[in-house]
């Protein structure tokens, strides 16, 4: 496309005055619409737990066993072994690492802030994960995906023999921002390889394992039980949440480990809170019942939500063409999660990302998804469809694509 019907096409899309949001991965209205039940369900005369358990009151630090069986079961791991806690795994991951700076974890022999303390950043990846340790002054090394959207385990090998790498962030199924699904291979790989740092986790978040855009549900991999087996058990924190499952704003978060982190992770929070809000817990259990009725509902936000990926890669095939047959980028196309992260050629991101915020179609910057938020080809944008009704993505991934090809010529 000459640079003239590229600017064009630019002028006419500003000239439109759009106001369109693709930044965030939110679950849209129709999908909270979902779990409604949670906020009629009326406990006033029913207010005891499984256990008898008043959930009105104090204690119970690690949540309802009744709901920590149902995710127990989604996340392969022992009831014992996993807490139901607050409602964001967020705030547990953040309060993870700040135990581990003013404490140290078990194994490790001083608290983490003594220490030059490194983490390993597999990119693209969640920048929230990446705020987190950039905000407590941890170095970020960056560890990028393969083009297959494999993990160089080469890479983390070299890396772990510096003893100041202390942890990894991973998300094992439908990553953000490009949906990679780590398998069996991997994941006894990073439980097994040597690391220097005695202490060494791997924060998993699990956030969306059962976020799927199929009708299929990929089996969860039991990280727990393969670092057992390879005669690490404690270098897992498992996290994860009901926040896309539920209510975003209200669900439940989970910390799963082994016995020892578990009993470390207790000790530290007992300090800061009596217990969690249970009254929420109790009304999750009930409105989810079990691990096939959490199946069952995520079904029901892959029909509200598939269309929207499907209008994604049907838009970008159609503007910048079939990857690998002569298409100006390449995108990825997940079996689920709630991203798709475009990757255009170097040096366009950031340039494409300006035109579209200048044309009214808010996008995450460019770069968001890399440690420091540096990419250093310029090249990654991150697509979150979820949130907007379907005709609002299809306008603002099609006015994104004028952009970047704009962006394109411009550095031709």
């Amino acid at each position: 496309m000459p640079t003239t019907s590229a600017r064009a096409a630019y002028e006419a899309l500003v000239a439109r005055g759009l106001k369109l949001d693709l930044t965030r991965g939110k679950p849209s209205p129709a999908q909270l619409e979902l779990a409604a039940p949670l906020l009629a369900m009326d406990l006033s005369h029913d207010y005891r737990a499984a256990d008898g358990t008043d959930v009105r009151n104090y204690g119970g630090d690690t949540g309802l066993p009744e709901l920590r069986a149902i995710f127990g079961d989604l996340l392969h791991i022992p009831v014992e072994q996993l807490l139901a806690l607050g409602n964001a795994s967020l705030a547990v991951m953040h309060d993870t690492i700040v135990h581990a700076l003013l404490h140290g974890v078990p194994g490790g022999n001083v608290p983490w802030r003594d220490d030059d303390v490194a983490f390993l950043c597999p990119s693209p990846g969640y920048d929230r994960h990446f705020s987190i340790t950039e905000a407590f002054g941890i170095r970020m090394i960056p560890v990028p995906f393969d083009e297959d959207g494999r993990l160089p385990l080469d890479v983390i090998a070299e890396h772990l023999k510096d003893p100041a790498v202390r942890g990894m962030w991973c998300v094992p199924m439908f990553a953000n921002p490009g949906g990679e699904v780590y398998d069996e291979e991997t994941v006894r790989a990073l439980v097994s390889l040597p690391a220097a740092a005695p202490d060494f986790r791997l924060f998993w978040d699990n956030a969306y394992s059962v976020h799927v855009l199929t009708d299929e549900f990929p089996p969860v991999i039991d990280v727990l039980g393969l670092a057992a087996d390879a005669g690490n058990p404690d270098r897992v924190f498992v996290f994860a949440s009901t926040s896309k499952i539920t209510m975003a704003g209200s669900g439940v978060a989970f910390f799963g480990s082994s016995p020892t982190n578990v009993a470390w992770y207790r000790k530290h929070a007992s300090v800061q809170t009596i217990g969690p809000d249970k009254v929420n817990q109790l009304r999750h259990a009930r409105h989810l019942q079990d691990a096939d009725g959490v199946r069952a509902l995520m079904q029901r936000h892959r029909a509200i939500i598939q269309p929207k990926f499907a209008a994604v890669e049907r838009i970008l095939q159609e503007r910048l063409g079939t990857p690998g047959s002569g298409g100006v980028a390449r995108w990825t196309t997940p079996a689920g999660g709630y991203f798709v992260a475009l990757t255009g050629p170097a040096g366009t991101a950031t340039r494409a990302v300006d035109l579209a915020r200048d044309a009214g179609i808010a996008i995450t910057p460019a770069g968001a998804a890399f440690p420091y938020g540096e990419d250093p080809d310029d090249a990654v944008i991150r697509i979150a469809p979820t949130f907007p009704a379907l005709d609002e993505v299809e306008a603002a991934v099609d006015g994104l694509c004028t952009c970047l090809l704009l962006a394109i010529e411009e550095r031709a």
